[in-house]
């Protein structure tokens, strides 16, 4: 009977014990829940971006939650788009083998002589660059790359971060909201 029973040493130890493990624990729970607490969300630097089709190649959804943002502030809305025509056509028309993006998610529609209102289909859009490096290289940049936080699954690793070749890919609040444009050129890094 003597061996069953924990003398009141061996008891005193396993408490300290399960005190100390609860209190490491909670200490623990609380750091998590706070750092959760940010709220932190993927997005894409603007400025580092360099359109290198991996957006689209390489989120673990089918078709990429990155998608084309135009900044419309930024776009004078002319007829010739460097983000919607492939360089140096001929003509400047609606015909497939001129528009620039793979996918046609890129729309046109005619304001009047000579601007026309240019909007993105999110649903065919699949984030790989193709229009907002024509936009950089011929535009103004108003259009750019972006993660949607409505399609975003927000993994803890990133998988488009891994194999991003400029560090573009950022976790920010996500309270700060969408990382865009500001001005006609970016700054140099």
């Amino acid at each position: 009977m003597q061996k069953n029973k924990l003398n009141r040493r061996e008891f005193l130890k396993t408490g300290l014990r399960a005190t100390a493990f609860l209190s490491l624990a909670s200490i623990t729970g609380l750091a998590v829940s706070k750092s959760m607490s940010d709220d932190l969300v993927w997005q894409i630097d603007p400025y580092k971006c360099v359109q290198c089709g991996r957006c689209a190649t390489n989120c673990v959804l089918n078709i990429s939650a990155v998608k084309c943002m135009h900044v419309h502030k930024m776009c004078g809305y002319c007829d010739l788009c460097g983000g919607y025509f492939k360089p140096q056509v001929k003509n400047l028309d609606t015909g497939a083998e001129n528009q620039l993006c793979p996918t046609k998610a890129l729309k046109r529609k005619f304001v009047e002589d000579p601007y026309y209102l240019y909007e993105i289909e999110e649903e065919l859009c699949n984030g790989c660059g193709k229009c907002v490096e024509g936009c950089d290289a011929f535009g103004n940049g108003s259009l750019h790359l972006q993660i949607n936080h409505n399609i975003c699954t927000n993994c803890n690793q990133c998988a488009i971060s891994k194999v991003c070749p400029a560090d573009a890919i950022v976790q920010i609040p996500e309270k700060k909201g969408y990382m865009l444009k500001t001005g006609f050129s970016a700054p140099k890094a």
